[in-house]
């Protein structure tokens, strides 16, 4: 049996967002209408818009040719629509989670798409395969500023988040030695502290505390006052919004989901608090929040997201359904779902980054 002839394609983004998105829309666009010739729409804020069809817009030359220095994602993005678990409002105020997977294929077929490219992280690629697994043709393209997907060896948005934070210490840095005070800096970072540790190493921080080191705040007290005794004035301290206290207790949790994602947020503010008392240093907090997920993507993202969204296209010819670009090393190749949604990449504490960290006497808070 002939396979069917592809014409039509869509493109969406989901979860946060991240510089490289446009990019990765750009890529796309250029590829499947240059060499393919095929027709492209934007889906608009991620499934939503095949919950909700009318939310599309088509996708030509024009439309793309420049946006590839753009941050965010000029088809929008949410991290809370999951069709499988969709959270409906009802007419008495009340809430009820409904299944919207059905009607989405429906959509899917009645806008005529021949294969769905959806860029996101790993809450995205798992209901990517979920429809795929009801008979889409989807392919997968990888984003996190995290950088925690474990089948990619990088996400693009990371090195732009880390430049982000990078800069955002250098700045903090001047105004830290002038009144002699610690700068305690949280990023974001819940189950893995990538950024927290290249950006810290990259910042030259002084403390450096992620998930997956449990960290003393006596340890880290300790070590302050003893660079306060050896006429250093001033520190920085990188905390990961999840960093995790050796002593008990968690983050504060500031919300949650529909689909029971706890939202975090509140460490930076409480470790800083703590060393506060501990040392009797003057601290003060900032939460970079946000600002990592935004403005231009550096020149790597950029790169990165142009190949990802170029090789997605070529996949979809391939019809290699059920995969997902990813790198490894400096190839680019295909490799199922399912692996990139198996298990969150974490920083290995006996690794390498780590060792260079401590020997040029960052402290993790855990000797």
């Amino acid at each position: 049996m002939a396979l069917k002839e592809i014409k039509k394609i869509g493109i969406s983004t989901g979860g946060g967002d991240c510089p490289g998105l446009n990019a990765v829309i750009r890529a796309v666009v250029y590829t499947a209408v240059n060499q393919y010739g095929w027709e492209v729409i934007g889906i608009k804020d991620s499934f939503n818009g095949l919950v909700y069809p009318d939310q599309i817009m088509p996708l030509g030359l024009d439309e793309v040719k420049d946006i590839l220095h753009l941050g965010g994602t000029i088809i929008g993005t949410t991290n809370r629509g999951n069709p499988f678990h969709w959270e409906k409002q009802k007419k008495d105020g009340t809430t009820e989670i409904v299944d919207y997977s059905d009607r989405v294929m429906e959509n899917f077929e009645h806008l005529d798409l021949d294969a769905l490219i959806v860029v996101g992280g790993d809450g995205t690629m798992k209901i990517a395969q979920g429809f795929f697994d009801k008979g889409m043709n989807v392919v997968g393209v990888p984003k996190t500023i995290d950088n925690d997907l474990s089948a990619t060896d990088t996400t693009f948005g990371f090195d732009s988040a880390v430049r982000t934070a990078s800069e955002a210490l250098d700045k903090l840095r001047s105004t830290a030695e002038s009144h002699h005070r610690v700068m305690a800096v949280e990023m974001m970072g819940r189950s893995s502290g990538w950024i927290a540790l290249h950006s810290g190493l990259a910042g030259n921080a002084h403390v450096i505390l992620i998930p997956e080191i449990p960290f003393s705040l006596d340890i880290v007290a300790r070590f302050l006052k003893t660079r306060m005794e050896k006429g250093n004035k001033y520190s920085i301290v990188v905390v990961a919004e999840g960093a995790n206290p050796k002593e008990g207790g968690e983050s504060s949790i500031v919300g949650k989901r529909p689909d029971g994602t706890v939202l975090l947020g509140g460490m930076g503010q409480k470790v800083g608090s703590a060393l506060g008392d501990l040392t009797g240093l003057e601290v003060r907090v900032l939460v970079l929040g946000h600002l990592q997920r935004g403005g231009s993507p550096s020149e790597f993202d950029r790169i990165l997201g142009t190949r990802y969204g170029e090789a997605a296209t070529h996949l979809i010819a391939e019809r290699g359904f059920g995969k997902m670009v990813a790198l490894r090393g400096t190839a680019i190749r295909g490799i199922p779902i399912t692996e990139a949604i198996g298990e969150t990449k974490k920083v290995y504490p006996e690794g390498t980054l780590v060792k260079v960290a401590r020997s040029m006497g960052i402290c993790f808070g855990d000797r």
